[in-house]
């Protein structure tokens, strides 16, 4: 069986899991804080980061697009009109330039600022990095935010998807991202009509419905985070 590594406020293990429940697989989910750099998990990934997905006996698999990649090739290549990585090649590429964006341009500027200082420094220690949050690194990731939004708001209304025709790994790679950033009440969804809709129809599905559920020790849900008509 699969095991995942992972944190639910990670936005790369939220793509995984989305794509696992999308391709009707399972995994044991294995919560993981790297910040106490646990000697079994560094084994597995010395670079100390999320998400790792184990497979028996085989290597560890790091990092949510190395990871998708390899579920699209042992999973998705047989789900016919359900895979999530298009056919055609430009439009592949254009499905993984769009999940690189969510997953490397917008959480290095935006998502791992604001998870690092309104979660993870409330669960660590002072040895480990813990203490008050960064007024001005959460001041800047909420500056950062609204250029980001209006791009993937361009997209949501210029396209069908983000990627084009179809749902792909650029949607539920940007869903994840702003999932996170939901729970914690920082999408301003007042301002862009078009990506609201677009992510009301991605929370709407079954796939979905286990990131609802997922609750941070001491930091509860912005209120309307698991409503679907929101």
């Amino acid at each position: 069986m699969l095991v995942l590594y992972h944190h639910p406020m990670s936005a790369a293990s939220r793509f995984v899991r989305l794509v696992l429940a999308e391709y009707d697989d399972t995994a044991e989910f294995v919560e993981e804080q790297v910040w106490q750099r646990r000697e079994e998990f560094l084994a597995l990934n010395p670079a100390a980061t999320l998400p790792v997905l184990v497979d028996a006996d085989h290597p560890p698999l790091v990092g949510g697009v190395t990871i998708c990649e390899f579920l699209d090739e042992t999973r998705g290549v047989l789900k016919r009109e359900r895979r999530l990585l298009p056919e055609n090649p430009y439009e592949r590429a254009e499905a993984r330039r769009i999940a690189n964006w969510a997953l490397d341009k917008f959480e290095n500027e935006v998502t791992r600022y604001l998870v690092q200082e309104r979660v993870y420094k409330r669960q660590m220690t002072a040895e480990q990095g813990g203490g008050s949050p960064d007024s001005k690194a959460i001041r800047a990731a909420r500056a950062n935010i609204k250029f980001h939004m209006k791009y993937f708001s361009w997209l949501a209304a210029t396209r069908s998807w983000l990627a084009g025709d179809m749902l792909t790994y650029a949607d539920l790679a940007a869903a994840a991202s702003l999932s996170v950033l939901d729970y914690l009440g920082e999408v301003p969804w007042e301002e862009d009509a078009a990506l609201k809709d677009w992510y009301a129809r991605i929370k709407s599905r079954p796939s979905f419905r286990p990131l609802l559920g997922d609750k941070v020790r001491g930091l509860a849900p912005a209120s309307h985070y698991v409503d679907l008509d929101f």
